[in-house]
């Protein structure tokens, strides 16, 4: 796969959809502790990223000796939900294969901050920041979600499916990094955001 492609894998696009989706097959195994933790573990995860995008965007923040500008959303995202979805639905699996199929979710996790950084969209610090970011999402979900059984299959596409497409279509109708320009522009009082390039 071209590195190009592989970085889309974190596109909020796909990865706020698919944490929609955790939260709906959590609510099909009612699990409503797992369920709202989940849901504010992730938001936070999106929350630090975007904090840290309409800091630099408002007043330039940074380390630049460091080249970082801001926590990877890409890199946050995807190892945030698929790692959670993988853990979730291998769930009747053996222990030893539970993990193996967790791990190896997370190895991808670091194809696509490396990804990010080859295509030249991030600095490793930022790729690994992100990566750190969801790392830290996912282990507090499988702390919450242990013990949790696996819903009826029938109950869980009935939940998470409708959650996806939902979270999806919304998503078509709001530009984030628009909104993400605003609040930094309000908030700082600048006329024009600093320039948001990419990693040279």
């Amino acid at each position: 796969m071209l590195w190009s492609k592989l970085f889309h894998l974190g596109d909020l696009s796909l990865t706020l959809p698919a944490g929609s989706a955790i939260a709906g097959w959590l609510l099909a195994a009612r699990a409503w502790r797992a369920a709202l933790g989940w849901s504010l573990v992730f938001g936070l995860a999106l929350a630090l990223v975007a904090a840290t995008k309409v800091a630099f965007m408002g007043w330039e923040t940074g380390l630049p000796t460091l080249g970082y500008k801001a926590v990877s959303g890409h890199a946050a995202g995807f190892t945030a939900a698929f790692p959670t979805l993988c853990w979730l639905l291998s769930q009747r699996c053996a222990p030893p294969v539970r993990r193996g199929v967790a791990l190896l979710a997370l190895g991808l996790g670091v194809a696509v901050a490396a990804a990010l950084v080859h295509a030249g969209e991030h600095t490793p610090v930022e790729a690994i920041a992100g990566w750190i970011v969801g790392l830290a999402a996912f282990l507090c979900t499988v702390h919450l979600a242990c013990g949790v059984s696996a819903p009826p299959p029938g109950r869980a596409i009935a939940c998470a499916v409708p959650a996806f497409c939902a979270t999806a279509w919304a998503l078509h109708s709001v530009s984030v990094g628009y909104w993400m320009i605003r609040l930094a522009l309000a908030l700082s009082g600048n006329p024009y955001p600093y320039p948001w390039d990419n990693c040279s």
